[in-house]
């Protein structure tokens, strides 16, 4: 094959790969919920299974909303500062958890050092051919995820156990205790998020730092 030519197929396979994969900084994700092994406590199964997770990614910002029959949980999170505020609802209490940078990295220290390994396997959800990787945490934890690299959005730490994957989870298991819960993209949407969407509550929460947070759990 002759440089010319070479070089031409090497630029046309730049410019497919370009034109499939699509960065956005606006996106809206709804997860659906299920609980796939696990012997814990029913009631701690009931609270996963069935739930919802909606994410909003808008710039530098983002915001994950879990709602179960028994709580919710939204946690707001600015890449650009690393700060974020967690907004709990439980049994009718209602708490507002600030963190700096510090805590956010504190709190997500678990998914330090995460690798992704590649397998063969794909399949399509929501329309996107995803590839399933398998996910090794420090401490050994193994899941599996399957992603696209189809859409990429331009905040990748807007969900900290991600931000070193090449594409966008569109299902991917969970350990939550004894609980393995898998989640599953079930819409897609890249219209404008609404910036009120990041506004936080005046009133009606009760106000935690990280710390006390953690003494409460405790």
């Amino acid at each position: 094959m002759k440089k010319t030519t070479l070089l031409a197929f090497v630029c046309l396979l730049f410019t497919v790969s370009a034109m499939a994969q699509k960065k956005v900084s606006e996106l809206t994700l709804v997860y659906d919920a299920f609980v796939s092994t696990g012997n814990a406590d029913p009631k701690l199964a009931d609270a996963f299974d069935g739930a919802t997770t909606t994410v909003y990614i808008k710039g530098n910002l983002s915001r994950s909303e879990m709602v179960s029959a028994l709580f919710s949980s939204t946690t707001i999170h600015d890449s650009k500062t690393g700060t974020a505020v967690v907004l709990r609802e439980v049994s009718g209490q209602k708490l507002l958890i600030r963190m700096t940078s510090a805590n956010w990295a504190e709190k997500n220290k678990r998914y330090n050092g995460i690798s992704f390994a590649n397998t063969t396997e794909t399949k399509t959800i929501a329309g996107y051919k995803c590839t399933k990787a398998t996910a090794t945490l420090n401490d050994g934890t193994v899941f599996t995820v399957y992603y696209t690299a189809d859409l990429i959005p331009e905040n990748r730490d807007y969900d900290y156990q991600f931000r070193n994957l090449n594409g966008l989870p569109l299902e991917y298991e969970l350990v939550q205790g004894n609980l393995t819960i898998k989640y599953t993209v079930s819409n897609i949407n890249m219209n404008p998020v609404p910036a009120s969407k990041f506004d936080l509550p005046k009133t009606g929460y009760r106000e935690l730092t990280y710390e006390e947070s953690k003494k409460a759990s405790m």
